[in-house]
């Protein structure tokens, strides 16, 4: 009998196709986030491909964050598959776990996903779990009236807020653009009198808006200021000063300067950092408040609390690449 041999030629090693075996991960995911086609499904199905055992559940109106992960001790990764208040909360219910979560990008903006430096195809974000790359980050934590919430991006009040109220309901149809066209509507935004604690100490200043910032880049990467980290135990205080958004820009061209070390800042007055691990909020003229990108019916004042290390994020990213 004649046997067939393979051909030396067109024969490779055996692919590891099941990389993830017997690995469980569980995915919570918001079927209203983003705007468009989410990569989710076609995700879903190369972890099962890969081995992995999958349990998804969706978000449900009134269930608490927390009622999702009360057997994550039983994973070995958690997805949070939405938008940034979707990743945020999520985060915040699975603070100190220690169980390494995917920030899975299926919102409008996707900045946190954008801030970890994480690929948008399901293929590549695959990769991203196989490798089970991680980093330790901080969050932050507000309390508005007695009632605590998480954020890992930033939580803002007064002109931010204002352009994220603006832009709601333009996302349907212009996407992550619409934070855009909100903020060149921002052209006499109010402005008031501010009054701080920062770590214990009073402050005050008038301008248009404060940001408690735990991550530092917006849309495209872009630093919103320099010397932001995630991982630094302290938030980073943003004093807007300027008198409209549109007058940020040269501060967001030194932050893009101070980013690739081309020098000294070329502009400055409009913004003013300070660095905290707890800062308190409070405005003359209330404002409404935003974390994460989500706008929230509470005004001022809050109360921020830095969260160190509460959160492992999967990313093929390294410290240095989520600092500005």
């Amino acid at each position: 009998m004649h046997l067939m041999t393979a051909d030396p030629r067109t024969t490779s090693a055996p692919q590891d196709t099941h990389r993830l075996n017997g690995k469980r991960i569980l995915v919570i995911f918001n079927p209203k986030s983003g705007s468009g086609d989410s990569e989710l499904p076609e995700f879903l199905r190369l972890l099962r491909d890969a081995g992995a055992e999958v349990t998804e559940r969706e978000l449900q109106k009134d269930t608490p964050m927390s009622d999702y992960v009360r057997d994550l001790d039983h994973y070995q990764y958690l997805v949070g598959a939405g938008g940034d208040g979707t990743v945020s909360s999520l985060a915040y219910a699975a603070r100190y776990r220690n169980v390494p979560m995917l920030a899975f990008p299926a919102g409008t903006a996707n900045l946190i996903a954008q801030n970890l430096d994480l690929p948008t195809d399901a293929a590549s974000l695959l990769r991203v779990v196989e490798e089970g790359h991680s980093l330790r980050l901080d969050m932050g934590e507000v309390e508005v009236k007695g009632e605590t919430s998480g954020f890992c991006m930033l939580a803002g009040a007064g002109a931010d807020a204002t352009m994220i109220r603006d832009s709601e309901e333009l996302k349907g149809r212009f996407g992550a653009m619409a934070y855009v066209m909100s903020a060149m509507k921002q052209l006499n935004p109010k402005k008031t009198t501010f009054h701080l604690t920062i770590d214990g100490q009073p402050r005050e200043f008038e301008g248009i808006g404060v940001m408690v910032a735990n991550f530092g880049m917006a849309n495209y990467r872009l630093p919103i200021t320099s010397d932001i980290s995630p991982s630094d135990g302290r938030f980073t205080v943003i004093l807007m000063k300027a008198g409209n958004l549109v007058r940020l820009i040269p501060n967001l061209i030194d932050s893009v300067r101070a980013k690739l070390n081309l020098g000294d800042p070329m502009f400055s007055g409009n913004l003013e950092t300070l660095e905290a691990r707890t800062v308190t909020v409070d405005a003359v003229d209330p404002f409404p408040l935003q974390y994460d990108g989500e706008l929230h019916v509470e005004t001022t004042p809050f109360e921020a609390r830095i969260l160190p290390g509460a959160v492992r994020f999967l990313t093929a990213a390294k410290k240095d690449d989520v600092e500005t």
